[in-house]
């Protein structure tokens, strides 16, 4: 055999360039929940408004989530300059300014969608609804961003890379399989495209420029993994719950 062609136990682990490992991110859209039975469903036209209704009580747990999950990751950066960035999603959820129109926020535009699929703003609200399955998988999300090193929870948002996809599936398939939804409802995935592409540039800079070394890297693409796993889970419960 010849031993000089056989890489060393560095070679063998040395860390992916920048653009292999954002590939092998970007790769893991393939377990990304619009491949789930449920979601293709729902874009194809074949959910009652009886299971559309259950799909957004249990989507806006997540949704109220998320300014909460943000609020964790923030309070762990030390660094003013990477907060000043962090906090505009906080804010992109639970609004500013004036809080009317754009400015009211994604929680206000999903309680519009609820109220446009015929759920009374109240009965959102109260939570009543909400699969156990589904407060906890959102529960542990918010635990994780709590726990873990902010660039970790950072990473874990970068499920936001397959999102305009899924937003855009949803504004072309709707208003035609669902022709009773007001289309004032569906104001909330209109917003998310711009601002999706936005929070994934930010959240992709930290996550290349942390995860330098292979070991490091295998890690990143665990934690994308285990927010992919959540929502894929949350889908599961959500679809148990509409039968």
């Amino acid at each position: 055999m010849d031993m000089a062609a056989t890489p060393s136990s560095a070679q063998v682990h040395q860390a992916w360039s920048s653009s292999e490992f954002e590939a092998r991110l970007r790769d893991k859209g393939q377990a990304y929940h619009i491949h789930h039975p449920f979601n293709v469903r729902m874009n194809a036209g074949g959910c009652t408004p009886q299971e559309l209704r259950c799909w957004v009580v249990n989507r806006f747990y997540y949704q109220i989530c998320i300014p909460r999950k943000d609020a964790a990751i923030l309070a762990n950066m030390p660094d003013r300059a990477q907060r000043r960035l962090w906090v505009e999603r906080i804010l992109d959820h639970d609004g500013h300014g004036d809080y009317e129109g754009p400015s009211a926020g994604g929680i206000e535009a999903w309680t519009r969608l609820g109220e446009a699929v015929g759920i009374d703003r109240e009965e959102l609200w109260s939570l009543r609804q909400v699969a156990p399955a589904v407060r906890f998988a959102c529960d542990a999300y918010v635990n994780f961003a709590t726990k873990a090193p902010w660039q970790e929870a950072v990473c874990s948002s970068l499920t936001e890379m397959f999102a305009p996809q899924i937003h855009k599936d949803r504004l072309a398939s709707w208003p035609g399989h669902y022709p009773w939804i007001d289309a004032e409802g569906l104001a909330y995935f209109r917003s998310r495209i711009p601002l999706a592409s936005r929070d994934v540039e930010h959240g992709l800079r930290v996550t290349l420029e942390h995860f330098t070394t292979r070991e490091s890297q295998q890690r990143a693409l665990e934690i994308l993994q285990f927010k992919l796993d959540i929502l894929w889970s949350m889908l599961d419960a959500i679809e148990k719950a509409c039968q």
